[in-house]
């Protein structure tokens, strides 16, 4: 499985934000759901607190990724929403601790979310190599 960034001189360098602008990728789609900041025991993890939730779903992501076989590397775009756009400098930083180049292709919106002790929500599609892992 090849992934590869299409990101230009036409285009603002995203590399910054842990993103890129195009990504293509061949194999085996994985689509992860929506992952908010909920602990294995369905209990909420950094209440009021923007980045331990972000972590939270982050690992929770990473979770979800390995169950298919997946890990952050195979991940082709990240969809983020959060409560308030002011925390996405935070995400950002979370983000890049997680990521590995090429980086996904991402958007990040402001949205009101399941309920309101969720701060972030994540969703995330990944491209494997259609001979590994869980099918």
């Amino acid at each position: 499985m090849t992934v590869r960034a299409h990101d230009n001189d036409r285009l603002w360098d995203a590399s910054a934000s842990a993103m890129s602008h195009v990504v293509s990728a061949s194999g085996r789609l994985v689509a992860v759901s929506g992952q908010v900041a909920l602990d294995a025991d369905g209990q909420l993890v950094g209440p009021g607190d923007f980045e331990a939730q972000a972590v939270q779903v982050f690992e929770n992501l990473q979770a979800a990724l390995h169950s298919a076989g997946a890990t952050f590397a195979d991940v082709i775009k990240l969809g983020s929403y959060l409560q308030d756009i002011s925390e996405l400098g935070t995400l950002r930083e979370v983000r890049s601790r997680y990521l590995v180049e090429p980086f996904p292709a991402a958007t990040a919106v402001e949205a009101r979310l399941a309920t309101g002790d969720f701060l972030i929500e994540i969703d995330a599609l990944a491209v494997v190599d259609a001979n590994r892992g869980p099918v």
